[in-house]
């Protein structure tokens, strides 16, 4: 018997449903922000996430889903970021289009350990808004994730903000973060001892409880590093938050795991969740376009995970009753009942049957599961009589239709219902 890989999960029906229905929610609401949707390939070139990630991530390090064809190196794509900035200049939208507004949904991959909220395959809900370097296109995307997740009736999220500043203002951090951590450095995993001199920002996000526990004591203050634009900026972005009542709390060590950021960065967290307690994260990066290619331009996205969405989320999806269930009793009762069963469907009428040759009983047990409004049943009986004997699954009623106008009448009665 095979089994699914480590680390990827089947999604059985009975979950899907649930996934379409936070699926739906999210697009619902690009829609009133005025985003679009795109979709990239699963597989991309490795060198567009070496360049754009940063050597020194763990994703790069160690997390890859590398693809060797021939002379090309892919890899399954990591996150959705840079594949959406180079389908963008790829496509001369930066020249056809300007500022874009772009949502996308589906699968990304990870060579992570399996726990609770982290698979290997794993599934985001993001957007991308490339084109402006505007605060208040800070504040909105951040608005547009709070936004899905009240949708969704998730309580109880924790959203964190930050900015670390312009290129300069982050070359400026990184020395005042080696000059902290210079007199802590035996306290720092051994991987992090490495990050001081490669890439000391990998020292803020390190989940070793040692590490983040010199992390909470370097008393960091924003006018070590950040520039007066980059203030400016920032402070608009929380009175934008605060005017909507937006509530955050600013934690001046977030720097998210990905090199591309700067300016502000976000997290939205749930305790729920254990160790593994964001739901989802973004921020602005504006030197990315111009990294893979493209003209200095800022951009600012996010990304929520599907599966610790529904972890936390209250959301009840409505269920879905199929309209009519067809019972038949015989050989020539499911000849005509196969011929209804296609006639209700084009007219846009949900049914089904049994297609196991099941007893009564077992039919209508069938009819019970799949959750029916109605069950259309056809013997011997009502083929001599050329009815139907419709049955209200709700109430037990039946009554008899003539099958000449069955089509009209169960219209009728599930408009009705």
């Amino acid at each position: 018997m095979f089994k699914a890989p480590i680390g990827m999960k089947d999604i059985l029906p009975e979950e899907l449903f649930a996934w379409q229905e936070v699926e739906k929610q999210a697009r619902i609401t690009f829609s009133l922000f005025g985003y679009s949707p795109i979709s990239t390939p699963i597989l991309e070139n490795l060198k567009l996430f070496n360049r754009s990630l940063g050597n020194e991530t763990e994703i790069v390090k160690k997390q890859m889903f590398v693809v060797k064809r021939e002379d090309e190196d892919y890899c399954l794509r990591p996150e959705g970021t840079a594949a959406i900035v180079r389908a963008y200049l790829e496509n001369n939208l930066d020249k056809t289009t300007g500022f874009a507004k772009l949502y996308y949904i589906g699968p990304m991959f990870r060579a992570e350990r399996p726990q609770k909220g982290r698979l290997r395959q794993f599934h985001h809900i993001g957007v991308e808004a490339l084109g402006s370097n505007s605060p208040y296109l800070d504040s909105e995307i951040i608005i547009l994730a709070v936004s899905i997740l009240k949708n969704l009736k998730v309580e109880g999220f924790q959203l964190k903000i930050n900015s670390l500043g312009c290129l300069k203002d982050k070359e400026k951090l990184s020395l005042v973060l080696r000059e902290k951590l210079k007199d802590k450095s035996r306290n720092l995993c051994e991987d992090c001892q490495e990050r001081l001199n490669r890439n000391v920002f990998r020292v803020l996000d390190c989940k070793n409880n040692s590490c983040k526990e010199v992390v909470s004591g370097l008393n960091l203050a924003y006018n070590d590093y950040l520039c007066k634009d980059c203030q400016e900026h920032f402070e608009n972005v929380k009175e934008n938050l605060n005017s909507l009542n937006i509530s955050y709390e600013c934690v001046i060590t977030l720097v998210r795991g990905l090199d591309y950021y700067s300016r502000t960065v976000f997290e939205i967290t749930h305790s729920s969740l254990g160790a593994q307690d964001a739901i989802g994260a973004g921020g602005r990066y504006d030197h990315l376009i111009h990294e893979l290619g493209g003209p200095e331009s800022g951009a600012a996205g996010f990304a929520l995970g599907v599966e610790r969405l529904l972890l936390v989320s209250k959301y009840q999806p409505v269920a879905s009753f199929l309209d009519t269930f067809i019972i038949t009793l015989g050989k020539e009762a499911k000849k005509n009942g196969f011929v209804l069963l296609n006639n209700l469907r084009a007219n846009a009428i949900s049914a089904d049957m049994d297609f196991e040759d099941k007893s009564l009983k077992s039919q209508m047990r069938k009819a019970n599961d799949s959750k029916a409004k109605f069950c259309a049943i056809i013997g011997e009986y009502e083929l001599k009589k050329q009815v139907v004997t419709l049955k209200n699954m709700q109430d037990g009623k039946q009554e008899e239709i003539p099958l000449a106008n069955f089509i009209e009448e169960i219209k009728k009665r599930i408009n009705s219902y």
